[in-house]
């Protein structure tokens, strides 16, 4: 199949779907997805979205957010992202998402490294909140197209100018895409571990497209740990209890039940201080407790978490439950500028594939949404504002570089994780990788 589109963006998490709805009506949208419209780690987001509350939490929001990150963050990009934050939150609204409220005020929430309660939520869902609205209405809109079960497995360029994607269906035929603009929203790599809250066909393909076609990368291992998620000796994706918990009185335990660190350090000092602890009592886990919250404050706020639990057995509201970290955020990716563009022209990268430097070394909770909006709503502005049709290029594309697909699948991993060692060795042993 070959096809044509003004602007094909790749990925319909957050970042994919806020993008999409930034562009113009009069332009032909092509949204290329791995699996369902509906499998992004952006459905999976428990705890909430920040926001600059007014301009008097301006320095601390910065400050929380650089510190989080071990003052390795771009300021320009936090500025960005702070400043940006309230009119992100109105197009939310205006698009139907609905946050918390208390006597017809929003209800903030504080989460680990925040120094004040800054963070909107809707029960412990704002993930699926947003995303589902988002979802919504790109299939109203009539110039947006989206195509699942696509997997992207090679960008076209000519030189240093990116014109379209080729992509592979579920039954490994490969299809050509061409465009004037590409747009990269393909989120994490946590499918690269055996242990991650991540879904597990996010493997980072696009790191080693990038890797092909010499784009440039930063940060390729700055991979966060998330500090609790449930234990589990099952096989799969790692369910994430949100650090909102914590936020509202959780407590941590080890072994003989006594509390062992503050539960709202950032998420790479609580996750040294819980692998230490593990270590020292010598389990695979540490205990969370819930129980000082309420029952009833639980059931309402921490919905999905409380029926979760249920699943596997535990009552959060009568028992402590068993955690232990995991893979969880990708703060790493393709470098970008302020305006999402990459060092390809006509190729953009947004949400967590992309590196902006707003995380810096460790990503401060509840940025990754907000971050993913702002900077996908300035890729689009940055389309529109510089626009440019590339002529009709005379593609050639061999499609026999693409015949042995799982051979390409494994090739691309190899050259993701020898790029993710050659970078640096930062990564945590103790969360092994998928062999």
């Amino acid at each position: 199949m070959n096809r044509k589109a003004d602007i094909i963006v790749v990925g319909t998490g957050v970042a994919g779907l806020f993008n999409a709805l930034n562009l113009p009506p009069d332009k032909s949208i092509l949204m290329l997805t791995k699996t369902g419209a509906d499998a992004s780690d952006s459905f999976l987001a428990q705890g909430g979205i920040c926001v600059l509350r007014d301009e008097n939490d301006y320095d601390s929001f910065f400050e929380d957010t650089m510190k989080a990150g071990h003052y390795e963050n771009d300021p320009a990009s936090v500025d960005v992202m702070i400043r940006t934050s309230p009119e992100i939150i109105n197009d939310l609204i205006s698009l139907g998402v609905e946050f918390e409220k208390k006597d017809g005020e929003f209800a903030y929430t504080r989460e680990g490294a925040h120094s004040k309660p800054r963070i909107l939520y809707h029960q412990d869902l704002t993930g699926k909140e947003i995303t589902s609205k988002l979802l919504a209405e790109v299939k109203r809109r009539k110039n947006i197209t989206i195509m699942e079960h696509m997997t992207m497995v090679d960008l076209i360029c000519d030189g240093n100018t990116c014109f379209g994607v080729v992509a592979s269906n579920d039954d490994n035929e490969i299809s050509v895409f061409e465009a004037d603009y590409v747009v990269l929203a393909t989120g994490g790599l946590g499918g690269l571990f055996d242990n991650s809250t991540n879904l597990q066909h996010l493997t980072g393909d696009a790191i080693a497209i990038a890797l092909k076609h010499k784009i440039e990368l930063e940060n390729i291992s700055y991979i966060q740990i998330h500090p609790t998620t449930l234990y589990s000796k099952k096989k799969g994706r790692r369910f994430l209890i949100s650090e909102s918990v914590r936020g509202e009185g959780a407590i941590l335990y080890n072994q003989k039940m006594e509390r062992f660190v503050d539960e709202l350090l950032p998420r790479d000092v609580l996750t040294k201080a819980i692998h230490e602890q593990m270590k020292a009592d010598g389990s695979d886990f540490v205990w969370l407790c819930m129980m000082g919250i309420g029952s009833e404050v639980i059931k309402k706020r921490f919905p999905n978490i409380y029926l979760r639990c249920l699943e596997e057995g535990y009552d959060v509201t009568k028992e402590c439950i068993p955690v232990t970290p995991a893979q969880h955020y990708f703060m790493g990716g393709i470098k970008v500028d302020l305006d999402s563009k990459t060092s390809m022209e006509h190729l953009y990268a947004i949400g967590e594939i992309s590196c902006n430097r707003v995380h810096g070394a460790n990503r401060l909770a509840s940025n990754s949404l907000l971050e993913s909006l702002v900077f996908a709503k300035r890729a689009a502005t940055h389309i529109v504002r510089h626009y440019e049709h590339l002529s009709d290029k005379n593609t050639v594309v061999d499609i026999n570089d693409f015949r042995d697909l799982e051979q390409l699948q494994s090739r691309y991993k190899k050259i993701i994780l020898d790029e993710i060692e050659r970078s640096s060795a930062s990564i945590e042993r103790s969360y092994n990788i998928k062999a």
